[in-house]
């Protein structure tokens, strides 16, 4: 176990650990998650269970992001870990890799409940299931109405914006009118001074590494272009596709034509809170981020659909989270029951309710949707991509840690011109050697 600590994540103290697991009472399950806006609902859904099985008491911990993956390798590594946990695509191969996860094809969990495709991304390459589906997430862009009403742009473009990676189509033109320079010059107007912007026509989180799921997935996937050769489990990547290159090379563009930030001046700042200070008119974001996108005083918050591409389709990354269970629980049974009530109508309706995060049950699913629109929130641009059908899978291959730390610096090279988008053929040479060397290392053995 402790090279899974080397391959994912760094290692930190395993005294530092004390007391993040629950202890060694049998009748306790340890229940971990990252997201805090998520945190009321499933406490509601822990009360419910534990008032529904006297003899099990669960404690739900949360942690943010960053804390999450490092604790959680580290209790793997120290035998301390949470005996259910919350689990991303990202991160489970790894886990899977290393042996940390428990199957769960002989649960009462009816696999077929959820959206199509959400249980399938959780089966490993043995064919066995490792997570039960909890929610599913797509990405939309969020704009400030205020903004596009000042510029003359209407609700109606923004809900049938087109993209290439040629011009950028209605998209780029909408963000370049969008963007405003101190002297309140457009972006698309005569003396624009694109190293003084006031306002950007959109927003930049970082450079997306290898996956960009919120930030540049939403239209490479439009081109016809994908990740991997196949999916799940594929073994090649292709990050030298023209198409895929070309599409980068025009989100460069933006930036160094000053409508996005630079990524040097996003580090350690937040894209939604730029956004509510009024910095950026638009953002590309997942469903997860609606509630905090539509806390901002002071912003009437418009969601469009992600534009239609050169094949006539609109595209957003398919994604869900599931519940796993760590392979060192000393109440496998118990934990069983709870990640079973954790996939059940019982327990996702009343995070439906919550409307915060789309359950992976349609049924519950809806229950969000319209506790969305009881805030006045119209989220059908994120609903559109399932029931039209323009999602694709999120890319689930092995060696995800180490493709990152690949992908993320080249990926930065070419957002900040230090490179360019052909540069990203030799970090796809490195990427694929990674699976190259395993199977020579399999042969070895």
């Amino acid at each position: 176990m402790k090279k899974i600590a080397a391959g994912t994540v760094a290692v930190l103290s395993v005294a530092a650990l004390g007391g993040c697991a629950g202890g060694d009472d049998p009748s306790t399950i340890d229940y971990w998650l990252w997201d805090a806006n998520q945190l009321p609902g499933y406490r509601q859904c822990a009360a419910d269970f534990n008032a529904a099985n006297p003899d099990l008491t669960v404690k739900v911990t949360q942690l943010g992001w960053d804390d999450y993956w490092g604790k959680l390798t580290n209790g793997m590594v120290a035998e301390n870990a949470p005996d259910v946990f919350t689990n991303h695509l990202s991160k489970y191969p790894d886990y899977l890799r290393f042996e940390q996860l428990v199957p769960l094809d002989d649960t009462e969990v009816d696999f077929d409940q959820y959206a199509d495709g959400l249980a399938d991304l959780w089966v490993g390459q043995d064919g066995q299931r490792y997570g039960v589906p909890k929610d599913w997430d797509t990405i939309a862009l969020f704009y400030n109405r205020d903004m596009l009403s000042d510029a003359g742009i209407s609700e109606d473009e923004m809900a049938e914006l087109t993209w290439n990676a040629e011009d950028g189509g209605t998209l780029e033109d909408v963000i370049a009118h969008l963007t405003i320079d101190s002297a309140g010059v457009r972006g698309d107007e005569e003396g624009f001074d694109k190293n003084d912007v006031e306002v950007y026509g959109m927003g930049l989180a970082n450079s997306g590494s290898g996956m960009g799921q919120a930030e540049w997935s939403w239209f490479t996937g439009t081109t016809g272009w994908t990740h991997t050769n196949e999916n799940p489990w594929g073994d090649h990547y292709n990050y030298d596709d023209e198409r895929f290159q070309s599409a980068i090379a025009w989100w460069a563009g933006l930036v160094d034509k000053g409508y996005v930030p630079r990524l040097e001046t996003t580090v350690g700042a937040s894209m939604p809170d730029n956004f509510g200070a009024g910095k950026a008119a638009i953002n590309s974001h997942g469903s997860w981020m609606i509630g905090q996108y539509a806390s901002y005083d002071g912003i009437e918050l418009g969601i469009a659909p992600t534009p239609i591409g050169p094949e006539g389709e609109r595209a957003s990354m398919f994604n869900g989270l599931a519940d796993s269970i760590w392979v060192g629980t000393d109440n496998l049974e118990g934990s069983k029951k709870w990640v079973e009530y954790l996939g059940s109508p019982a327990c996702q309706d009343v995070i439906g309710d919550q409307g915060v995060v789309f359950p992976a049950i349609l049924s519950s699913a809806e229950r969000a949707v319209a506790a969305y629109e009881e805030r006045g929130l119209d989220v059908s641009a994120f609903t559109g991509h399932v029931t039209d059908g323009t999602t694709f899978l999120f890319p689930i291959t092995a060696n995800a840690a180490q493709i990152d730390g690949i992908m993320k610096p080249a990926m930065d090279s070419v957002l900040t011109g230090q490179a360019d988008a052909g540069s990203l053929t030799d970090a796809n040479t490195q990427v694929n050697r990674l699976f190259e060397d395993a199977g020579e290392d399999a042969a070895g053995d």
